[in-house]
């Protein structure tokens, strides 16, 4: 047998021997424990320094995460939307206390109307989910939603403010959802407005100021967001939060969005600390 024959023979060998040990329900529960390990060691290292107060997400990559999996587009928000329940753990953990989450854009309306639909019915079912899910209630988690609300459907608008209204009071965390949200519908709103208080008498020009012009903006009484975070490998950010974001640190995963995952979440964190670090701030 020739040194090529043998070589041939141990390589197709081992290529079993490796497909065996990868699929077997050991190396499953020992990866398992192991990325476990790493994750509670990365959140150690979190927990010596201080966290952002406000995270916010664009959570971008759903349809072309099902697509890759030959499927409907559809499918791709559903895992976002499962998801965004993990996340919301992570942020307890962390106790982050502000979170928002770009979930459907102004541009979005120009998609095909059946999936606006689908998205719409999607919204609508996790707000009347999240309306009595314990876990909000349990860590007073206050619920807003930001945007052109107004061009919402109105069984959408009805569930929003029903879980606007029974979590109002709380104020131990804070969850925005942006939906038909634009930053520059959002700016433009708040220059009509300040325009109607200053014709009405009850504003003066010269009181114009950026703590003012804030507080017309959807966000009004919520820190500025100390990073933002843009999954599924795009490196913009697409209208969101711009008033908001001009000192915020930006983050973007190359993950899609329903495939983003807790350590891609602590990695993110652990980076906008040591950048902080490193800035001396």
């Amino acid at each position: 047998m020739s040194k090529l024959e043998e070589y041939a023979i141990h390589s197709d060998v081992a290529r079993k021997l490796a497909t065996m040990i990868l699929s077997s329900d050991i190396y499953t529960y020992v990866t398992r424990k192991v990325n476990k390990l790493r994750d509670f060691k990365l959140i150690e290292e979190i927990r010596k320094s201080p966290v952002p107060g406000h995270v916010a997400i664009i959570m971008d990559g759903n349809r072309r995460f099902a697509t890759g999996l030959g499927l409907k587009p559809d499918a791709g928000h559903i895992f976002g939307r499962d998801k965004i329940e993990e996340l919301l753990d992570w942020c307890f953990e962390l106790k982050i206390k502000n979170l928002t989450l770009y979930a459907f854009s102004t541009e979005n309306f120009q998609r095909e109307k059946k999936e606006i639909k689908s998205l719409m019915k999607l919204c609508k079912e996790e707000m009347d989910k999240a309306a009595e899910d314990h876990r909000i209630h349990k860590n007073k988690v206050k619920v807003r939603i930001i945007g052109h609300i107004e061009s919402l459907p109105e069984e959408l608008k009805k569930s929003a403010n029903i879980l606007q209204n029974k979590t109002k009071e709380y104020d131990e965390y804070s969850l925005n959802i942006a939906i038909a949200y634009g930053g520059r519908e959002e700016i433009t709103r708040a220059i009509k407005n300040i325009a109607k208080d200053i014709k009405k008498g009850s504003l003066d020009v010269n009181d114009i100021k950026e703590a003012v012009v804030s507080k017309y903006m959807y966000t009004d009484g919520l820190p500025d967001p100390d990073l933002i975070l843009r999954t599924s490998g795009e490196e913009r950010i697409s209208n969101f939060l711009l008033w908001q974001l001009a000192y915020s640190e930006l983050y973007f995963s190359d993950v899609f969005w329903p495939a983003f995952q807790k350590r891609d979440f602590l990695k993110a964190i652990r980076t906008w600390q040591q950048r902080k670090r490193r800035y001396g701030k």
